[in-house]
C-alpha cells in the first residue's frame, strides 16, 4: 500500500510551534479529513497528545519508544517502519483504504521522507514562527502532480496552497 505523507508547511518550513499548530486553517483541516477517512493514519506520540483523542473513521497508528504508553482507540508501534507494517496489515481488512497516511510530527516526517510514495502538502502562504521544521522537498526527487490554490476562509488565518508530489520514477 502507498505511503503518503500529509503535513501543512509555512513557507519558511515551519509546521509547529510548542507542540501545536501555529495556525487556523478550517478549510485545510476539512480536506484533510475527506483524505484520510477510512485509511490508516500514523503519527508519533507528541502528536497523538496534542490531538488528544483518535481520529475517528480511521485506524490510528501511533509510534513511541515507551512500550507502557497506551490511549483507548489507538494502536502503538515501536518504529515507524513497525508502524507501516502494522498499517499494511490492518488495512488488508480496511474496505476503501487507500494509502497509509503519516500525519507527523517533526522527527515522524523526517523519517518518512525516504520511504514515502507521495506527499500532500498544504503550502501556508506565509512565513510564520516555529520550533518544528518539515524537511525541504526536493525537486530532483518530487514531482508535482496537481495543485489548488485556496484564499484564507472565514475561520482560515492564511491563505493555502494545496500540492500533490509523487516520487519520480514512482507510480502512485
Amino acid at each position: 500500500m502507498p505511503v503518503a505523507i500529509h503535513v501543512a508547511v509555512a513557507a519558511n518550513g515551519v509546521i509547529g510551534r510548542e507542540g501545536g499548530l501555529p495556525w487556523k486553517l478550517s478549510t485545510d483541516l476539512r480536506r484533510f479529513k475527506a483524505d484520510t477517512m477510512g485509511n490508516p493514519i500514523v503519527m508519533g506520540r507528541k502528536t497523538y497528545e496534542g490531538i488528544g483523542k483518535p481520529l475517528p473513521g480511521r485506524l490510528n497508528i501511533v509510534v513511541t519508544r515507551d512500550a507502557r504508553w497506551s490511549a483507548q482507540g489507538v494502536e502503538t508501534a515501536g518504529s515507524l517502519d513497525d508502524a507501516i507494517t502494522l498499517a499494511n496489515v490492518r488495512a488488508r481488512c480496511m474496505s476503501g483504504a487507500s494509502e497509509i497516511a503519516i500525519i507527523g510530527g517533526g522527527e515522524i516526517y523526517e523519517q518518512a521522507m525516504e520511504k514515502a510514495d507521495r506527499l500532500h502538502v498544504t503550502h501556508v502562504l506565509a512565513d510564520i514562527d516555529g520550533d518544528t521544521s518539515f524537511p525541504a522537498i526536493d525537486p530532483a526527487v518530487w514531482e508535482e502532480v496537481r495543485h489548488s490554490d485556496h484564499p484564507a476562509g472565514e475561520k482560515d488565518s492564511h491563505p493555502t496552497r494545496h500540492v500533490v508530489y509523487r516520487r519520480r520514477g514512482s507510480f502512485g
